[in-house]
């Protein structure tokens, strides 16, 4: 019995030591495997052309991507099929990352400000933290993975083919989508909603439905990320050349004709090198897939947009547009912290409360169990952080000063818990964006003029309402083993632990409006800037010029869903099969 016992032991050591080597040498070995799956990305200092070459031969194009991101990936690699296409990204690899691959260090790359981050931050003129990706995969690789679909009547609106929507869905959901183990935290904020009648409660479903659901991930059952990047393995090889590292300056356009027309782009590669690619014939087409930051800022850069802020900004107006940049909107947050007396595994976004009155209640989960991501330098949410760009804003450095010593002051123990999230759907406040400067690499400025509109603040308010009583639920206080606590001392504990720059009033805790306008936060669904009927016709090709298009967010003027990233990811499949159909017809096969 005893040497049973023995080799059992063995086994159990020999296990864990597999364990181990296995999970430590995983980044490595999927980097060594991308190469053998995704040879046709490359480094954009491989691009051979430069500046100087008048020989365009080896450097055309059916189809150019600009961004390899949510929409991107899906659109370069459906449109391969077919085509020969070139998708330029201006980041990196998102394969061997551990810090985008790994749930557990979720926070690391959104709190990493160096120039090789997988996140590149910036903030709104209203004081308002945010990020935008800056990785092969795009908003994918930094995101909380949850995975929804918009509701129908989104789809009806934005005028798509239903059949060929949920196609593009399932195309999605099969490569890279999971079904989540669901967390004890998740389980007691569904029993929380439903006690408060956000009901019923429709189990596991990817469909956006009114009541209390669990959704999909992009997260495995391992904790890995799946991001837009292995999207690209459905790619045919042979059409598809990927450059990461590769930073498009403007596009660039042939304005010999009556209408302008896009020629090709202008790009530089890791190491400083100009590069130009061109289209191939009449029927190709530059594509933007940047994004809402992105998108709006290229077509600026290339001459489309307001001809009084090019102008000011010494850029040549290719095409005069005042809409371009208009109309920017992000979906206020607000989050209710709820403590714990124990530390509470790490969860994110699994649960989501779809309610009639406009609001989304989701919620996360051990965060800060990470010394690292709490009392260290961790980036733009930490006190040490340089907020000089802000500074430039409507901010004053005494808000500055404030939010560092409120950020100091918060203590680890308050971490142990999670925060209950509360988010207003459509909201009807917008803003705009404009350049600061021509150089890309730099954030343009973004105004979304959060709360502005009465009934967006009225959503939050009753929002809050629904998030603290779910605080001091039973099913809450059990679960964190904590006592039943007031309004006020949650919402005091909720505005400490508040990371915006927002200056702070002392009836943060007695008026829910003021709570809510100090305190809003961004869950980076940002859209707009390059809306239908003003930027883009409904096939998202862009007003009066030739041969250039837009898909991604930038388009829409509702975030799609409690969270977006389904319906981008499913808009560059639909986009691309559209493409391929509208122009081969019954010959694409698809």
């Amino acid at each position: 019995m005893a040497s049973v016992c023995a080799l059992l032991n063995q086994l159990f050591l020999f296990l864990l030591l597999w364990l181990y080597t296995l999970s430590s040498s995983q980044a490595a070995h999927h980097q060594y495997n991308s190469e053998f799956r995704y040879p046709f990305i490359k480094k954009a200092s491989s691009f051979s052309s430069s500046l100087s070459s008048s020989d365009r031969g080896d450097h055309t194009y059916d189809y150019i991507v600009v961004g390899g991101g949510t929409a991107g990936c899906p659109l370069a690699a459906t449109l391969s099929q077919k085509f020969n296409v070139l998708l330029l990204e201006r980041g990196g690899m998102p394969f061997g990352n551990a810090n985008i691959s790994l749930l557990q260090n979720f926070h690391i790359t959104l709190t990493d400000t160096s120039s090789t981050s997988a996140s590149q931050y910036f903030i709104s003129t209203d004081g308002v933290l945010n990020s935008r990706a800056r990785v092969l995969g795009g908003g994918t690789c930094i995101n909380a993975g949850f995975y929804t679909r918009a509701s129908t009547r989104f789809i009806n609106k934005v005028g798509w083919d239903l059949k060929l929507v949920n196609k593009s869905y399932s195309w999605v959901e099969k490569q890279i989508v999971h079904r989540p183990k669901v967390a004890p935290w998740q389980v007691v904020v569904r029993d929380s909603l439903l006690d408060l009648g956000v009901a019923p409660f429709n189990g596991f479903t990817y469909d956006h439905i009114y009541g209390t659901k669990f959704g999909g991930t992009i997260f495995d059952r391992f904790g890995r990320r799946h991001t837009a990047a292995e999207l690209l393995a459905s790619a045919d090889p042979h059409k598809l050349t990927v450059l990461v590292h590769a930073t498009v300056q403007k596009v660039l356009f042939d304005t010999s004709g009556k209408r302008p027309k896009a020629a090709g782009v202008l790009f530089k590669d890791e190491n400083g090198n100009q590069h130009q690619a061109f289209l191939s014939n009449s029927l190709s087409e530059v594509i933007l897939s940047c994004g809402a930051i992105g998108t709006p800022q290229m077509l600026l850069l290339s001459g489309v947009g307001p001809k009084a802020e090019l102008e000011e900004m010494k850029i040549s107006v290719v095409l005069n547009n005042k809409f371009v940049g208009q109309g920017m909107a992000d979906n206020p947050l607000n989050t209710v912290f709820v403590p714990s007396t124990k530390p509470v595994k790490q969860s994110l976004i699994q649960t989501v409360g779809i309610t009639k009155m406009g609001v989304y209640i989701e919620a996360s989960s051990g965060f800060g169990q990470s010394k690292d991501s709490i009392q260290c330098h961790h980036g733009i949410l930490s006190a040490e952080g340089n907020y000089q760009p802000y500074l430039q804003s409507k901010r004053t450095p005494e808000a500055i000063q404030a939010y560092i010593r409120r950020k100091k002051d918060i203590p680890h123990e308050a971490f142990r818990g999670g925060f209950i999230l509360e988010k207003i759907s459509n909201p009807i406040s917008t803003g705009k964006l404009k350049l600061i400067n021509t150089n890309v690499e730099d954030n343009p400025s973004v105004t979304f003029n959060y709360f502005k509109h009465p009934h967006d603040l009225q959503r939050c308010v009753d929002g809050i309402r629904m998030a603290t009583k779910m605080v001091q639920s039973e099913h809450f206080t059990n679960f964190t083993q904590c006592d039943k606590q007031t309004t006020d001392k949650i919402l005091n504990m909720s505005v400490s632990a508040n990371v915006n720059l927002i200056p702070k009033h002392t009836n943060d805790t007695k008026s829910l409006e003021q709570f809510c306008k100090d305190t809003v936060l961004s869950i980076w669904h940002y859209h707009g800037g390059c809306h239908v009927g003003k930027v883009v016709d409904r096939e998202h090709k862009v007003l009066a010029v030739d041969r250039l298009r837009i898909v991604d967010g930038s388009v829409f003027d509702e975030s799609p869903g409690t969270n977006p990233q389904a319906t981008i990811l499913m808009m560059g499949r639909y986009m691309g099969l559209k493409i391929l159909r509208d122009r081969l017809g019954k010959a694409a096969g698809v």
